[in-house]
This record gives structure tokens, sequence and C-alpha cells, in this order.
């Protein structure tokens, strides 16, 4: 059985380092770009963040920061953000298949009538490999909302899924996953 899950403890976001450290390593080793941010790993370790991971029989398949609203500068309407979110190097397909359905289903359940994401593009949309990705993602039910600047000051692929209750989606993939903040939420904490 899958789950996915808050992160709570410094081992569980110590994984998630892991995770991503790996698949940024594996990006690299395939000359695939990787965010000029270095300091992502460190994210997943911020006291504010919401990391969740998605599991099978304890094995961190991925992880990703939640954001409920945030101010992206593009797409309209709330929304739950998936931010910075990698998968197990070689498990991507169907992993990414089992985020979506569960995102979907999650923001459906916090009232959002959409998830958000973004995608790093430093080339043309039409061209590989970002190309393949994102047709992979809109034949899961994504749209494509065009590119421009992400969160992190890059180029990105702006993406978009309707919420969506998913009745018995729980007999698949477990949620113990704690409400994000919304940004409003979070700059007051900060």
């Amino acid at each position: 059985m899958y789950e996915m899950r808050s992160l709570h403890t410094d081992a569980e976001r110590a994984e998630a380092v892991a995770l991503v450290q790996d698949r940024q390593r594996w990006l690299t080793l395939r000359d695939l770009p990787i965010p000029a941010r270095a300091d992502i790993p460190a994210l997943f370790r911020q006291p504010h963040a919401e990391p969740v991971g998605l599991f099978e029989d304890g094995l961190l398949l991925a992880c990703m920061i939640l954001q409920r609203d945030p101010d992206l500068g593009w797409g309209t309407g709330p929304c739950l953000f998936l931010g910075h979110a990698h998968t197990l190097p070689d498990r991507s397909d169907d992993t990414i298949r089992l985020i979506t359905l569960w995102a979907s289903d999650f923001a459906a359940r916090l009232d959002l009538p959409h998830v958000r994401a973004e995608a790093l593009a430093r080339h043309p949309l039409d061209a590989d490999p970002i190309a393949r990705f994102l047709n992979r993602l809109t034949d899961m039910g994504w749209d494509l909302r065009g590119s421009g600047t992400g969160q992190a000051g890059e180029r990105v692929a702006r993406l978009e899924l309707a919420a969506e209750h998913r009745p018995g989606l729980d007999a698949l993939v477990g949620c113990s996953v704690r409400e994000p903040q919304s940004a409003a939420d979070a700059r007051s904490v900060a």
C-alpha cells in the first residue's frame, strides 16, 4: 500500500534531503537540467516548510513541499501548490501518476479548485527532454499553462490540475497529510 504523509521528524526530513540529492545526481549524470538553486535539499529541513512524502512499504518514493494558495504570479483562484517535487530515480512515471491522483483528491478535500506545479524548463517547451515529460503529465490530466519565471526565479513550465474527489482512492493511497498553511498564515508565523 502507498501512503502520503507529512514529514514531521528530523529522520523523515533527512530521508527527503537524501532523495532530492539522489535525484539531482541522477539528472546531472544524464545531462538533464537541475535547479540552479543549490540549497533545495535544505528547504526540506526548514521549520515552517510543509514537506510531504509518498511511501510504499516504508520506502520514500517522492517528496515535495506543499503550499496552500501561494502568490505564484500566474493562475487565477486559490490552489494547492506542489513545490520542489522530486521522485526516486527510475520510479518516476508510476509515482507521478499516484501523486497526481492524490493531489487532485487532496485539493478537493481542502475545497481548493486547482493543484499547481512548476517544472524546470530551460529549453522551449516543445523541445526534448521537457516535451516528453510534459506530454506524460498532460496524459495524466495536467494542463500546461505556458512558461515563465517560477518561484525560484528560473524559467519553468506552469502546470495546473483540476481538483477532483476520488472516492476509493484511500484504498490505494492512504493519507495522513496535515493541511498546509496558506501564504498569509505562513507570513504571520515567520
